[in-house]
């Protein structure tokens, strides 16, 4: 693993620990999200939320964040993403919560008027319709709190389905409260691109 881009561009990055189910952005797919959202990283705040070791929220800093949250449950994963900080001398830019991605302590974490979201829980909480529930609210709750002009970016596999003994379905990907999505997907993963819908009453939003 290693930066793509910006201030620290081919500086190494240390992996998963062995045993860990993290599921680190391919480059090719990280590459694309920061041409898509290109000067929309500078002098901005980004919330990282399933950070597994950092490679979104540290190539953020590397392309000009002013500062990150990254969300990162598992206690080995985060020391790793505190590693890779150390190594390239921004953990002052660097907040690191080892909290639930999903829980109420880590959405209180992420500043209101951030600037980017970026969304990438374990692909088998996409495919479980109950798991889903919560990451679709919890989502929602985050688009809240962009800026006028901010993106929320989520990561699901690629075709979106879920499967229960009904058969299979498309995965719902509308979010309250939010324009989108615009989808990008590249073969077996997609990101898809979401920014708060400013004209939304407030019974089109996520619950608090």
């Amino acid at each position: 693993m290693r930066i793509i881009g910006g201030e620290y561009r081919r500086r190494p990055l240390q992996g998963p620990p062995s045993g860990t189910t993290t599921r680190p952005i391919p480059d090719i797919v990280r590459e694309a999200v920061f041409n898509l959202l290109r000067g929309h990283f500078e002098n901005e705040v980004v919330y990282d939320g399933f950070a597994g070791v950092g490679s979104f929220s540290l190539e953020a800093i590397s392309r000009g964040a002013k500062r990150a949250v990254a969300v990162e449950r598992d206690s080995k994963v985060a020391k790793v993403l505190e590693a890779n900080a150390e190594e390239l001398g921004i953990e002052e830019q660097l907040e690191i919560v080892r909290a639930d991605a999903l829980g109420m302590g880590s959405l209180a974490r992420c500043p209101r008027g951030v600037h980017i979201i970026f969304f990438d829980p374990p692909y088998a909480m996409v495919r479980d319709a109950e798991a889903w529930k919560r990451v679709k609210s919890q989502f929602e709750r985050l688009i809240e709190r962009l800026d006028d002009t901010g993106y929320a970016i989520l990561r699901t596999p690629w075709p979106a389905v879920q499967e229960d003994d009904e058969g299979k379905r498309e995965l719902d990907l509308a979010m309250a409260g939010a324009l989108g999505p615009e989808t990008h997907d590249y073969g077996s993963t997609a990101i898809h691109l979401y920014m708060r819908d400013a004209e939304a009453t407030p019974s089109e939003t996520a619950s608090p």
